[in-house]
């Protein structure tokens, strides 16, 4: 492996946290002899750009210093390359550095793991999901819990996880199941009323909802959870238990094991890792081994 990394970093992730984050992880770099090659944009399209110039270049490792959604950039770029990813994550959600099992919101004990796992030459192959040409690593959300994020895109407060919790809030009162068509891998198509379809390559979105509780990301296969059609009171009260995974057992909830679903349903819009793909309809698959994730 080559000695010279990158350092991809959203300065403006968990409120300037990975402004905080990205000199430790720089210096704790150098500070093992490697050489070090800082990579930002103006906004995800210039970052995303970047990043990829950097692993066709031949950097050793591109390094994600901010949330959720620098982890996705950097999967973008380093998908189907031998080129490794490092998660050093303090933003918000931090549900891709969760599930594999990275520390949260400690930038010295992240940058700890990613000059050990350099040095020893420590990565997990992980699975990606592939939905048109974006890759995502977490979930792939559509129907309720993406309106939500609709939602919330457009407020401006409460800060953090809690808009997540307002957006839910004031969705509710124009809740209404949505008519879905949808094809497991070569499976027949089927029409189902839902509240929600989350399609699942790791377990949790949203800083820790679990809704696709026992995905795994090195087993070739989406966990896709279906919320059928339930009331207002009945999502209130499931909706808790989604932080624990407990909310598979309720009966409105089935779970599906596929490596490939095909969603189609009116006014919704799909999202990845948090990010807007685009309204559905949306096929997405699941690439095996996609990437290499540095790790203890």
């Amino acid at each position: 492996m080559t000695s010279d990394i990158t350092v991809f970093v959203n300065p403006t992730a968990g409120r300037g946290r990975g402004a905080k984050a990205a000199p430790v992880v720089t210096e704790a770099l150098r500070d093992a002899g490697y050489e070090v090659t800082t990579v930002q944009g103006r906004d995800a399209a210039t970052a995303l750009a970047g990043a990829r110039e950097a692993v066709a270049a031949g950097t050793g490792a591109l390094i994600s210093v901010g949330g959720d959604g620098m982890a996705a950039l950097a999967l973008q770029s380093v998908a189907g390359t031998e080129v490794p990813v490092g998660i050093v994550a303090v933003g918000t959600g931090n549900d891709f550095a969760r599930a594999t099992g990275l520390p949260v919101r400690d930038p010295d004990a992240a940058a700890e793991v990613v000059v050990g796992a350099l040095e020893s030459g420590s990565t997990r192959a992980i699975d990606l999901g592939k939905a048109g040409d974006t890759y995502f690593g977490t979930v792939l959300a559509s129907g309720f819990d993406s309106r939500v994020n609709d939602r919330g895109n457009r407020m401006s407060w409460p800060p953090g996880r809690f808009r997540y919790d307002a957006a839910m809030v004031a969705e509710l009162a124009s809740f209404r199941p949505i008519p879905y068509r949808m094809r497991l891998d070569d499976g027949p198509e089927t029409e189902i009323e839902a509240t929600l379809v989350a399609v699942g390559n790791g377990p949790s979105y949203g800083g820790g909802m679990r809704i696709c509780h026992e995905a795994r990301m090195d087993d070739g296969l989406f966990d896709i959870t279906v919320v059928g059609r339930c009331s207002r009171r009945t999502l209130l009260r499931v909706f808790p238990r989604v932080y624990k995974g407990t909310h598979l057992t309720h009966p409105a909830v089935t779970v599906h094991r596929a490596a490939r679903v095909s969603l189609s349903a009116a006014n919704v819009t799909g999202y990845a890792d948090g990010e807007p793909l685009g309204p559905l309809p949306l096929t997405a698959e699941c690439v095996p081994g996609a990437a290499r994730v540095l790790v203890r």
